[in-house]
C-alpha cells in the first residue's frame, strides 16, 4: 500500500464477512439445487481463500465432499506484458472441470478484466456445464460485461479509490476496506484491489 493512502472507511468488518459467505454458499446451493455437481475455484491470492471457506461451509450444509481448486491468472491478464516479473502463484485444479458447475470464486470486482482472463484459463482446462461467479464485493466500475452471480456486499466507490480485502487466514485479520485515491490504480494496483 502506497504510503500516501489513508482508510477512509471499513465497509465490512469480520463478522459482515462470515455472514455474507454463509448466505453465498446457501445461494449456491439453492441456485444449483444442491452440490451434486459444483466445484469450486478461486482466483488467487484472496479468492483461493474465500473459496475454501465457502466451500467448507457448503460441505457443512450438505454433508459431501465439493471438488475444489484455485488458479493462478498471471499469464491470461491482458497487461501481463507490462509486468516484468509477475507474481507467479501456480494453478491446482485436481479434478475434471468437463459438465461442472463451476463456482469461480473472486474477493473483489472491479473492472472485469481479472475475471475475463479467470474464464479464457479455465476453457484452456476443460468445458464446464456453467460457470458462476461468486465475490466478496462488487465495487462497480466494469470495464468489461461480466457481472457477479453472488455478491456478499455492494461497495460504491471512486475510480480512484482503493478497495482492499484483508482476510484473517492470510493477513490476521478479516476486513474490508475503502482506502483513498492516490497514484495506484490500473496495473499497479495492488492483487488483493480486484480488477
Amino acid at each position: 500500500m502506497n504510503g500516501s493512502q489513508h482508510v477512509k472507511s471499513v465497509c465490512m468488518d469480520e463478522a459482515e464477512i462470515e455472514r455474507a459467505l454463509t448466505r453465498i454458499a446457501h445461494q449456491i446451493l439453492e441456485t444449483n439445487h444442491g452440490a451434486d455437481n459444483l466445484a469450486l475455484v478461486g482466483i488467487v491470492t484472496r479468492g483461493d481463500t474465500l473459496a475454501k471457506v465457502l466451500r467448507d461451509e457448503i460441505e457443512h450444509i450438505e454433508g459431501k465432499t465439493i471438488p475444489f481448486g484455485h488458479l493462478d491468472i498471471s499469464f491470461y491478464r491482458d497487461d501481463y506484458m507490462t509486468h516484468l516479473a509477475p507474481e507467479v502463484h501456480g494453478t491446482h485444479i485436481p479434478f475434471d472441470i468437463n459438465g461442472k458447475d463451476v463456482i469461480l470464486v473472486d474477493d473483489v470486482l472491479y473492472t472485469g478484466r481479472t475475471i475475463r482472463a479467470a474464464l479464457d484459463a479455465l476453457m484452456d482446462m476443460g468445458r464446464p456445464s456453467t460457470v458462476q461467479l461468486a465475490v466478496l464485493v462488487d465495487r462497480g466500475h466494469r470495464e468489461l460485461p461480466i457481472r457477479a452471480d453472488y455478491v456478499g456486499k455492494n461497495v460504491p466507490s471512486a475510480a480512484n479509490e482503493n478497495v482492499r480485502t484483508f482476510l484473517k487466514e492470510v493477513d490476521g485479520r478479516s476486513e474490508v476496506e475503502i482506502l483513498d485515491g492516490d497514484s495506484t490504480s490500473g496495473a499497479d494496483a495492488p492483487s488483493s484491489e480486484g480488477e
